[in-house]
């Protein structure tokens, strides 16, 4: 959505604010809408009791701050904010709040709730200076389909409240394997964020993807054929706008790898590789007490437990294929762990859309609260209301996407899937749309959006087309519009490659 959008949006949150300004609840509502448009994208992470949250969280934060243990503070709602100072809040069910201390405990922050008990805590804030966080709100759950139900409740209330939309614009649910419980969350979180849109904003991630291969160096292809097959499951593809494999303890060893891991890895890799092999057959195996190598069982144990058996046997094997140092090998740890591919798809289905994600979610709780209390005057405010959503194209585009997952379309199956393309299915950018690579000449490019302009166009005028065929055609040929209008803005220079004439984004 436009910044003119989001201007748009925040006009009827203010002259819904003037219209309610005696009502105390409604206030409160419609100022915490009033940040939400001007706060980066609020990224929730969610899933089953252990399926590895913490360790993403951590992952993508590039820092130990979010707590991996059982204790406490997992089962309270977790806010991750960016800030020049560290800081973290407790905000209490009584409506108060305590500042709790900011303590550090090799290397990983501990967050202590003192006095107080996870009962008495609504959720806690903490406000971090990592530039991880200036362009994301990271919010960490407690596990759904815990053994204790009121700690499952706190996260079916934060992400899929029953009176509200969810304060998350999006989800990365994390998965073992599919399981009952996780079709029911993702399908209460769609319906509950979406609204009547029915957006999709969620996307699945196959958690500890390195025991899927029972930790061996190959691991992630046999999971990233998982992953391929819950793709294409027509249950998650309804939910999720895909499956990505990830080793969650992996990328959070790598982004903080240390100089005496880095030692350990080194001195394994130099180890004769028979000698070696035998050490990293097991957990059992390479914790045993053993003359074969400098590092102490204990040493050993913390090794495993910060990247778990499959990390330390491709540790050691990156060091044999040449990574010289600390800083060579937490990249290419990074980039075996999927690490990087969670963050390509975040940058380009999330945050390119966050501000529709946003304005969407807004919207539904103003028609929530003017459905829910009228009064006189409220007629402009339903009225922008009404006119914003039937313009803007972006929510067209999200509610057309979440219909080709839900439904099928009456199209031909390479027709539909090019339509899915061209709305943003696979990203927003230009390339992604069209089906081209991002070296892609403007020459290409021009030449790819010509022929797909012509073929919908005819498709919308053939006296064949059904009335639902012409309305999926026109929601296409308007983003192949808005992508026209990007190319030719941008591009006085023929020779130029796709990234280098249009940034990743939607079409206006």
């Amino acid at each position: 959505m436009s910044r003119a959008g989001l201007a748009d949006a925040a006009t009827l949150v203010q002259e819904a604010l003037e219209l309610y300004a005696d009502d105390r609840v409604a206030v409160a509502a419609l100022e915490r809408h009033a940040r939400r448009l001007r706060e980066p994208l609020r990224l929730a992470v969610a899933g089953m009791v252990k399926a590895g949250k913490s360790t993403v969280l951590n992952a993508l934060i590039g820092e130990q701050i979010a707590p991996t243990d059982a204790g406490e503070c997992t089962k309270i709602v977790t806010w991750y904010r960016y800030s020049v100072s560290a800081r973290i809040t407790a905000h209490l069910k009584s409506g108060g709040e305590t500042r709790l201390p900011v303590k550090r405990t090799d290397g990983a922050l501990v967050i202590e709730l003192g006095a107080l008990t996870a009962d008495q805590v609504e959720w806690i804030e903490v406000a971090w200076p990592s530039e991880s966080l200036r362009s994301l709100v990271i919010i960490d759950t407690p596990g759904i389909a815990s053994l204790s139900q009121d700690v499952s409740a706190r996260s079916h209330a934060f992400l899929a409240p029953d009176d509200a939309p969810s304060d998350a614009d999006a989800i990365l649910y994390l998965l073992r394997h599919i399981h009952a419980s996780d079709i029911g969350f993702l399908e209460a979180f769609r319906d509950n964020a979406a609204g009547s849109s029915q957006t999709v904003n969620a996307v699945a991630l196959l958690s500890r993807a390195d025991e899927i291969g029972s930790g061996r160096i190959d691991s992630l292809l046999s999971a990233a054929r998982v992953a391929d097959r819950y793709r294409r499951d027509g249950e998650l593809r309804a939910l999720a706008l895909g499956c990505i494999p990830v080793a969650g303890l992996l990328a959070e060893g790598a982004r903080a790898l240390r100089e005496s891991e880095f030692a350990a890895f080194r001195e394994l890799a130099g180890l004769d590789r028979a000698t070696r092999d035998r050490m990293l057959v097991s957990v059992d195996r390479f914790t045993r007490p053993s003359t074969a190598t400098t590092l102490s069982v204990e040493e050993r144990k913390r090794l495993l437990a910060r990247f778990g058996i499959f990390g330390v046997r491709l540790g050691s094997a990156l060091v044999r294929a040449g990574a010289s140092s600390s800083t060579d090998l937490a990249q290419r740890l990074v980039q075996q762990s999927g690490l990087l591919e969670v963050q390509q798809f975040i940058v380009e289905q999330f945050r390119a859309r966050a501000s529709v994600l946003k304005t969407r979610a807004v919207l539904a709780g103003l028609e929530d609260l003017l459905r829910d209390k009228p009064r006189d005057g409220s007629d402009d405010v339903r009225a922008g209301l009404e006119r914003l959503v039937a313009t803007n194209h972006e929510l067209r585009e999200l509610v057309l996407l979440s219909e080709f997952r839900t439904t099928i379309p009456r199209l031909a199956s390479a027709d539909a899937a090019e339509a899915e393309r061209i709305i943003g299915g696979s990203g927003t950018a230009v390339a992604a749309r069209l089906g081209l690579t991002d070296s892609a000449r403007t020459d290409e490019v021009r030449e790819a959006l010509a022929s797909s302009l012509a073929k919908w166009r005819t498709l919308s005028e053939s006296p064949l087309s059904d009335r639902a065929t012409v309305e999926i055609c026109r929601v296409v040929i308007r983003s192949l519009e808005g992508i026209a209008s990007q190319v030719g803005a941008a591009a006085p220079g023929a020779d130029r490659s796709t990234a280098d004439v249009v940034a990743a984004g939607s079409p206006a």
